[in-house]
């Protein structure tokens, strides 16, 4: 007898329905076909062990066929033991096989019949509302995350017990309900922590409002304790509020990661990831034998924090090169390719040197000569160029650290943020670009128009401060940032002046 149930599996950030046709007849042995992994293929010893612990038998001396279709994409993982164990009991007669057609089931099974989560549930719910499915089964720990698609029942449920109950007509479940509007306003603007908590370093958090409000890549030189990490990690509080379809995406990714909190149905919050600097080029760009997301893609839509900048592989920092441009990843392999999203901002940090003390004010630097240099030659000029804004920082006096005087939180600054955001949105309206960060070196003179006065401040700058011709176009850039902060329609000289000062690491002689 045959038997059709349905499945799915998931590729980069999309899922594909999985048709798994169980055949039984005559014979005594067992086969598994359709490019299953290891991990699929152990499902038998799995399906076999739960399926006898709930009272139900494995056919005997019969020959079981399963097949998963299409037999020339790769099946991998764990989730396909709840639709193999439904497959093969169907196929058996031991349970009605009538309402397979309506569903797509995915799961793990344990040996006593407990169902483990999965990866990637949200694709999966998506994939199957647009086949034409009435019901998705996932395991109760991924339904709440499922159930954020509208329009298909999902159905959470912890035993295989459970499962065949519900398909005989024993036990009636509930869809999950997840009100999305609710969800995603409860948690969109709360964080915890703000702004506010940064004593001092006003220098440092106006760069990140810049920042932020042209989705400009940031570096931070300055010694170690000035503040740098803890500045970096309350640029998601500044930012704009993820729109409903930002926060979808990032959810997908996260989702087919195996990282969303199983508290959280829905990301809310633009994502902070802050990789360690011993990570390898695979896991920060993604990619691996069977393709997962890498840092740069769980970072999507937030944003990719460095720290130690200099002391990662060159080899893990050149392959953001590319992603920093297309904000997309590609990843190919001999048979098929993926594409992972990797729209982020970067914030990098970094030791003026190895002792970090080059041009404090008070500690004297130890380093030998062309040691600075050396350090920072560590950073690839292509890198470096991708980088909009460089902001040296200095230690924080003691009187501002004890001071008790309160600061801006970060809700002020980040309305202003929102505020530019909409003077570019309706500026880019009609094109591909979104912030300024993105404006090519070919659209600066029709976005960054500037006057005699500021071509004459630029050029005096250029001169005096010795900067390299690649800040002329990041100049321009950051001050149009400037610029949409103060709602001024024109790049005025103050802007400017700014913008120059936002270029350390292009000055000559700094490292000298």
């Amino acid at each position: 007898m045959i038997v059709k149930n349905y499945g799915c599996a998931v590729f980069g950030v999309e899922a594909t329905i999985i048709t798994v046709e169980t055949n039984i007849v005559t014979g005594n042995i067992f086969f598994m076909v359709g490019l299953p992994d290891n991990a699929v293929k152990e499902s038998h010893q799995r399906v076999s062990a739960a399926i006898k612990n709930i009272g139900y038998h494995m056919p005997r001396g019969r020959e079981i066929t399963i097949n998963l279709a299409p037999a020339d994409i790769r099946k991998e993982g764990t989730a396909y033991d709840l639709p193999i164990a439904l497959g093969i009991l169907g196929a058996s007669g031991q349970i009605d096989p009538a309402r397979f057609d309506q569903m797509v089931v995915m799961g793990e099974l344990s040996l006593d019949g407990q169902v483990r989560p999965i990866k990637g549930a949200l694709p999966i719910a998506l994939e199957a509302r647009r086949q034409g499915f009435k019901a998705v089964v996932v395991p109760v720990a991924n339904a709440r995350e499922a159930a954020i698609v509208q329009g298909i029942d999902v159905f959470g449920v912890e035993h295989l017990q459970q499962v065949l109950d519900f398909l005989e007509g024993r036990e009636a479940l509930t869809p999950v309900q997840v009100d999305i509007a609710a969800e995603f306003e409860a948690h969109s603007r709360s964080y915890p922590v703000d702004l506010s908590d940064v004593k001092g370093q006003e220098n440092i958090k106006r760069a990140f409002e810049v920042a932020a409000a042209g989705g400009h890549n940031v570096i931070l030189i300055g010694p170690p304790g000035a503040g740098k990490t803890m500045v970096a990690k309350r640029l998601p509080t500044i930012l704009p509020p993820l729109n409903l379809d930002e926060a979808l995406e990032t959810t997908k990714i996260h989702s087919v990661a195996g990282k969303l909190p199983p508290e959280d149905a829905l990301l809310s919050n633009r994502p902070f990831r802050s990789p360690h600097h011993t990570i390898s080029d695979v896991a920060l760009v993604g990619g691996g034998s069977y393709p997962q997301p890498g840092e740069i893609s769980l970072a999507h839509n937030g944003v990719l924090f460095l720290d130690e900048l200099p002391e990662f592989k060159r080899t893990v920092l050149e392959v953001m090169r590319q992603p920093l441009e297309d904000r997309v990843v590609t990843i190919s392999r001999a048979k098929f390719t993926v594409e992972y999203p990797a729209s982020f901002m970067l914030v990098a940090a970094m030791n003026p040197c190895p002792c970090g003390f080059h041009n404090h004010p008070e500690r004297e630097c130890v380093c030998a000569p062309g040691v600075v240099q050396k350090y920072l030659n560590k950073i690839s000029g292509p890198l470096l160029d991708r980088i909009d804004i460089h902001v040296e920082v200095t230690p924080v006096a003691f009187a501002e650290l004890a001071s008790e005087r309160e600061t801006e939180k970060s809700a002020d600054v980040r309305e202003r943020v929102v505020q530019a955001r909409r003077l570019q949105e309706a500026r880019y309206k009609g094109s591909r670009l979104h912030c300024n960060a993105q404006i090519a070196t070919q659209q600066l003179r029709k976005y960054c128009r500037v006057d005699a006065a500021g071509q004459a401040l630029l050029q005096k700058a250029m001169e005096r401060l010795g900067l390299s011709a690649r800040a002329y176009d990041r100049i321009l850039k950051v001050a149009r940032t400037i610029a949409d902060l103060a709602a001024s329609p024109e790049i005025r000289t103050e802007h400017l002046a700014e913008a120059i000062q936002y270029r350390s690491l292009d000055r000559e002689g700094w490292a000298a």
